[in-house]
Parts: structure tokens; C-alpha cells; sequence
């Protein structure tokens, strides 16, 4: 048995995961799938003093929570996230899953990364200043409604976070385990791109799904079983 934590990416909230906590319960596994303080559900903090530490140290705190050795995913922007809990808690996690997520060295930040810099003086962009590319951006690979359903669910995502240099050190997070999931078709984060980020931090093992950006919609049940395989990988270690 291992506990999968699941971190939704940029704009989305623990709904990212609907379709996948119970495919990967039914295998036996505790699921935790929280909304991030400022997104969803967890207004603990206003989205827009949400930092990077806070959502590092609220994901440290979860995997504290878990009642077996934990596997912490992340989708998207959620790369980042969980990068920064494995820094503060390496001892409690068996793997890392970066699901088409941004894979964040040290000392660089997401827009390091993705060469995408936001307004300094914006503190939080919203879903309606991107809908009219969110269905070709996210969701291509999914069906009209399932695209529509997602769209309808998007939150205000905090742009200092994107800013902010990563703290993650060779020595604590990178000594955990990681694995990395590529989608094909993905419009956000190109294949290239992927493997990019992959080249400066490498993953062990890499799995490629056909699927957009958004697997956890277009395809549910090859992710889920991309992630046991995973999970059993590292548990087994």
C-alpha cells in the first residue's frame, strides 16, 4: 500500500484528480487530493498573498499526514510545488510524479523554465483573461463536455509564485526518486519541452502517454495505470 498525493497544476483544483482517486483506491491506495491554500475549496490564504512556501509547506504537512509511504504527484505547475515538499521532507517520500509537470532545478524559477513571464504588477491572473485558449490550450484531447466542465471549475492562479526561484537542493529533493510522465499531444508544455527539463533532472522511470495536457480527462484509466506502476516501482524499493 502506498498514499498518492495529488497536485493539481495552475488554475486547476483538486477536481483535477476526480476520475483517478478511486481508479488508484480501488488498488488498494490511500488517495489525498487537497486544493491548495488560495485555490478551490481552501481559502486559508487570499490567492493573491498566496507564496510559493506556503503551498510548499501545506504539501510538507499533508505528506506528514499520510499513513503509508507516500508518492507525490503533480500535474503541470504542480511540478514545482511538490518539488518544494520533497526539500522539506525527503525522509517521507518514496517518489516524486511529475505528470506533464514542470521539472524546476535549483535556483531556477517556472518562468526560468518556461520563458513565459507574467505582469509584476498582476498578483493573480483569472480563468476568463485565458477562455478563449483554454479548450485548445488543456483540453484538445477531450470531449466537448468534459472541456466545458473543466473550463467551468478554472480558479484565479497567483502569478508571484512563477517568479519565485525554486528552493530545491541536490542534496534534500534531489535524492528522492523521480519519475516522469510525458503526454504526446500536450499544447502547454511541447514534448520537446518535457524532455528538455528532463535532461537537466533526470527521471527514472519515463512513461509517454498519448494524451493533451489534461490525461486525468482524456484519458483516465492509462494515467492511473501509469501511476500504480510507478507507485508499485518506487514502494518496492
Amino acid at each position: 500500500m502506498a498514499s498518492f498525493v495529488l497536485i493539481p497544476g495552475a488554475m486547476h483544483g483538486r477536481w483535477t484528480w476526480d476520475r483517478i482517486v478511486p481508479l488508484l483506491e480501488a488498488a488498494g491506495h490511500e488517495v489525498i487530493a487537497p486544493d491548495l491554500p488560495g485555490m478551490g475549496t481552501n481559502m486559508s490564504i487570499p490567492v493573491e498573498q498566496v507564496t510559493l512556501a506556503d503551498w510548499g509547506d501545506f504539501v510538507a504537512d499533508v505528506v506528514r499526514s499520510a499513513k503509508a509511504p507516500v508518492v507525490l504527484a503533480g500535474h503541470s505547475r504542480g511540478g514545482l510545488v511538490i518539488g518544494e515538499a520533497a526539500e522539506r521532507v525527503p525522509q517521507l517520500i518514496s517518489g516524486l510524479i511529475y505528470l506533464t509537470a514542470l521539472l524546476v532545478p535549483p535556483g531556477q524559477s517556472l518562468a526560468d523554465v518556461t520563458g513565459h513571464r507574467a505582469d509584476p504588477d498582476a498578483p493573480a491572473i483569472g480563468p476568463e483573461q485565458l477562455a478563449a485558449m483554454a479548450r485548445t490550450l488543456f483540453y484538445s484531447g477531450c470531449t466537448p463536455e468534459d472541456a466545458d466542465w473543466a473550463i467551468s471549475n478554472l480558479h484565479r492562479e497567483p502569478l508571484q509564485v512563477m517568479h519565485t526561484p525554486a528552493t530545491v537542493t541536490w542534496e534534500r529533493w534531489g535524492r528522492v526518486p523521480r519519475a516522469f510522465i510525458e503526454c504526446s499531444e500536450d499544447r502547454v508544455l511541447s514534448l520537446d519541452k518535457q524532455r528538455d527539463m528532463q535532461s537537466a533532472a533526470p527521471c527514472d522511470p519515463v512513461l509517454t502517454l498519448e494524451a493533451d495536457h489534461s490525461p486525468f480527462l482524456c484519458t483516465p484509466e492509462v494515467l492511473a495505470e501509469a501511476m500504480l506502476e510507478i507507485g508499485d516501482r518506487f514502494t518496492a524499493a
